[in-house]
């Protein structure tokens, strides 16, 4: 019990400067499970999720939820709406995070955080992928141009409206070009599907 208060204090400090950790990250830098259990009953620090924490007066970034997916999915992406999302060419706001794992990717155990799985080729997977600090963590985030033709690949589960949503902000905000969204079609084999929408946007120049 002796070592309880430095650990608390070391917990604390790893906390403030990472944001949000998981269990077995705190275990890697001595914090112990019954520490991390302890804070947890005396208010010192939240569980967000299974194995997941932070402190109780963390500042929340806007993009909170992406970061807490991303910790319980360390190899996971963002993608299709809330990639959308997350660069600001929808209205949408998902109630889930979407990711995108690898085909023969783990899976954790389903928790309290509404996350929405979809599994992508190794190929897919590895293309336009940006990282981005959120809270301290890192975060993979699809492309502007792989998310837009990602979500008319998947358009059955997005919604179609969403899809042309994404396209039509993309290229309004020149956040991405008619040829950049053409080859990541081209590469998600949507290219006969996204074309004319992208003909009939830019029609006028």
């Amino acid at each position: 019990m002796s070592a309880d208060p430095s650990q608390r204090e070391k917990a604390r400090d790893l906390l403030a400067a990472h944001g949000l950790m998981r269990l077995a990250e705190l275990k890697e830098a001595g914090i112990t499970a019954a520490t991390v259990s302890r804070m947890e009953r005396d208010g010192e620090v939240v569980r967000l999720a299974r194995g997941l924490y932070q402190l109780p007066d963390a500042e929340l970034d806007a993009n909170h939820s992406l970061a807490e997916a991303a910790k319980r999915f360390p190899k996971g992406v963002v993608c299709l709406v809330s990639a959308l999302a997350f660069h600001e060419i929808t209205d949408q706001l998902p109630k889930k995070v979407w990711m995108a794992i690898g085909r023969n990717d783990w899976t954790p155990k389903p928790s309290d955080m509404p996350i929405r799985v979809l599994r992508f080729a190794d190929d897919l997977l590895a293309d336009d992928i940006e990282t981005h600090v959120i809270e301290g963590a890192p975060v993979k985030v699809f492309g502007v141009a792989k998310s837009v033709a990602d979500c008319f690949r998947h358009r059955s589960k997005v919604g179609l409206n969403v899809a042309i949503e994404g396209l039509q902000e993309a290229l309004r905000q020149r956040k991405s070009t008619p040829a950049q969204i053409m080859r990541a079609a081209d590469k998600g084999g949507v290219s006969t599907v996204i074309r004319p929408y992208i003909e009939a946007l830019t029609a006028n120049g």
